[in-house]
């Protein structure tokens, strides 16, 4: 069991915001899964994201990595907390959904938070049940780079949900992270999300309370020959997706994965600041067996996600992940 503030998340096993977890059929799954502790939507926005052809995913024949061109989902928030409403209907567990949530603007950002609050304030048990990501680190939106690569661009976000949490202390907000390369990048990432560190109830409190690393490697290429499928694939292409870039996830970046979480955690358990030293790592990338598992248990996260199993196994990922473990 690992507790991210109000969220307890037992086992300490999630899926990543990903192309499965889109629909009620996937979320359902997920839900009734006994391997995952929580689940965690794919990142949805406020009226929906407008999907195509051009958006799909390629897995490669010589490793469990893939690449993908999705953007964020094609199913508006109000459809998520729907959906969310008929799973949490199906039974007693008591198992926490995580929605991912993302935003062109600051000021529609708040629109979603001031639904998914409406939305947890509807039962009174939700409160503990409901906790929101913000997906700052998708790599195939074109004309919108990850703000988490670029502070200044993400400190309007974190505002918005600063003033959230001012406004409800009860509310359990992560954060989904890209890859980084740069020392000097994580250590600026530790310091703009400390800036944000006030009291509550006279103790010292971030309104982060989570890290995932990581979101996938964008501008990767990935060439038809690579995937399963070469034949099918070259016949419209001789890339593995459309567009030809695309997010790395997998095998492909479990050491830079590795090496986020661990310099990440190493950073917060050293921070000055007490309420960063709170902040809980989920762990993602290349997560593709209990060996990798463990080795992002050792790097320093206290939960771990995949996305690039469950897209090939399915919801049957968990178990084999869970084995030994």
């Amino acid at each position: 069991m690992v507790l991210i503030r109000s969220i307890d998340v037992s086992p300490p096993m999630v899926n990543c915001s990903c192309a499965w977890a889109s629909d009620y059929q996937q979320l359902s799954e997920l839900y009734h899964c006994s391997y995952t502790g929580a689940v965690i939507t794919r990142t949805a926005t406020l009226d929906g994201f407008e999907e195509d052809e051009s958006h799909t995913v390629a897995f490669m024949k010589d490793s469990l990595s893939s690449l993908n061109s999705y953007g964020y989902s094609p199913h508006p928030l109000h459809e998520y907390l729907a959906w969310i409403r008929e799973v949490l209907g199906e039974g007693p567990s008591p198992k926490p959904f995580i929605i991912s949530i993302t935003e062109s603007s600051a000021e529609r950002l708040s629109e979603m938070l001031v639904a998914i609050q409406q939305f947890r304030a509807s039962n009174s048990t939700w409160r503990s049940r409901i906790a929101v990501e913000f997906n700052s680190s998708c790599p195939n939106i074109k004309g919108h780079p990850p703000p988490s690569y670029h502070l200044p661009s993400l400190k309007p976000y974190l505002d918005v949900f600063a003033k959230a949490f001012q406004d409800d202390s009860t509310l359990t907000i992560g954060l989904k992270l890209p890859p980084y390369i740069i020392a000097t990048q994580f250590r600026d990432v530790i310091e703009c999300i400390s800036s944000y560190t006030g009291t509550n109830s006279g103790n010292p409190t971030n309104p982060i309370a989570y890290l995932t690393c990581t979101n996938t490697l964008g501008n990767s290429l990935v060439f038809a020959d690579q995937t399963p499928t070469p034949d099918v694939k070259m016949g419209m292409s001789r890339f593995a997706v459309p567009p030809g870039l695309g997010g790395l996830a997998g095998e492909a970046i479990h050491s830079l994965s590795l090496g986020n979480v661990y310099t990440f955690s190493r950073l917060l358990a050293e921070s000055d600041d007490p309420a960063m030293r709170e902040i809980v790592i989920i762990g993602a990338g290349g997560v593709t067996s209990p060996e990798a598992v463990r080795r992002m248990n050792r790097a320093g996260a206290k939960i771990v996600g995949c996305a690039t199993l469950l897209g090939k196994e399915g919801v049957k990922a968990f178990k084999i992940l869970s084995r030994n473990s």
